[in-house]
């Protein structure tokens, strides 16, 4: 079978496609992919700098939907079910992912939205609502919020009823954000000004923050009493520094939300977020944007596309001939 490998950690350029064994079900279920999801994740392991990085040569990939094929004894998956799994592996024609890791696709969802369902969905999911706390009637501002991880925060806190403004760079990432279902956008250039016009000048109750950098100081000025930062990562490159006066002072707190370490011992956890989001999905609140998709050959154009910050939605790969 065709699967994306990794053989030396050079970035996307160094990707290739080759034809490796097909995997063994073993205690696993075994899907055929019909669509990957691409991201950061993936990125970061193709230049060896992920925080759990596997040996090369492997297949990369942490994301894909498709129909089982194989599942083991006792599972209530069966052939032929539609799901999406999260494991290390994704980006190849079969694969076998865990059963916990593995979730029913709803019908309302195609593959392509199913391959962008669970890494940025269930993070914002366990970010918003677990960690954060997040309450209905609250204003939640999510920065990148034309991309894939900014668009499941959209949807996510839509679906817990909350209002939902947007950060992006350019007009056109402005219509994406818009077109998630953001209540309100605002260009990056005076953001701060922007959402305190939007707001009366009370501020947020939550800010979705996957960027970092420059950006998180002025967020936390933003936030309302009792507000709460959540610290979904660092795609700016820059790990900031806090004023913790701050946070003391205006009663604020920020949160991490490192949702793939939590749930590696907290499956429970991974399938009640699901199930909410699968509800969110019949409610037609959850539908990820699929942005660009490339056929599996493609990979290393999908990890550069990402690289670039070109994409808005979700990358996926398409593993159809």
């Amino acid at each position: 079978m065709r699967a994306v490998r990794v053989t030396r950690p050079d970035g996307p350029s160094a990707v290739t496609v080759a034809d490796v064994p097909e995997p063994e079900p073993g205690t696993g279920v075994l899907i055929e992919v019909a669509a990957a999801g691409v991201s950061f994740p993936d990125l970061l392991m193709s230049k060896g700098r992920y925080q759990v990085q596997p040996d090369p040569p492997f297949t990369l990939g942490l994301e894909a939907a498709g129909r089982v094929l194989d599942a083991p004894a006792g599972s209530a998956l069966r052939p032929g079910d539609r799901v999406a799994a999260f494991a290390l592996g994704a980006f190849a024609e079969r694969f076998v992912a865990p059963e916990e890791s593995t979730f029913p696709l709803p019908d309302e969802l195609t593959d392509e939205q199913g391959a962008g369902l669970i890494m940025n969905y269930q993070t914002a999911h366990f970010g918003l609502h677990r960690r954060g706390g997040l309450r209905a009637g609250e204003v939640v501002l999510v920065h990148g919020a034309a991309g894939g991880v900014g668009t499941a925060a959209i949807q996510v806190a839509r679906g817990l009823g909350a209002r939902v403004i947007g950060v992006v760079s350019t007009g056109e990432k402005a219509a994406v954000a818009a077109r998630a279902g953001a209540h309100d956008v605002v260009l990056a250039g005076d953001w701060a000004a922007e959402v305190r016009k939007l707001t009366g000048g009370r501020g947020v109750d939550v800010v979705y923050d996957p960027v970092g950098g420059e950006r998180t100081g002025e967020s936390l000025r933003l936030l309302t009493q009792e507000g709460r930062l959540i610290v979904i990562g660092f795609a700016d490159g820059a790990i900031p520094s806090l004023a913790l006066n701050r946070v003391l002072l205006r009663n604020v707190s920020v949160i991490g939300a490192a949702w793939g370490h939590f749930v590696d011992t907290r499956p429970e956890v991974s399938r009640a977020i699901a199930d909410d989001l699968a509800r969110m999905a019949r409610e037609g609140t959850v539908a990820p944007l699929v942005g660009p998709a490339f056929p599996l050959e493609d990979a290393a154009a999908a990890l550069a596309a990402l690289d670039d910050r070109r994409a808005t939605g979700k990358v996926v790969l398409r593993t159809a001939r």
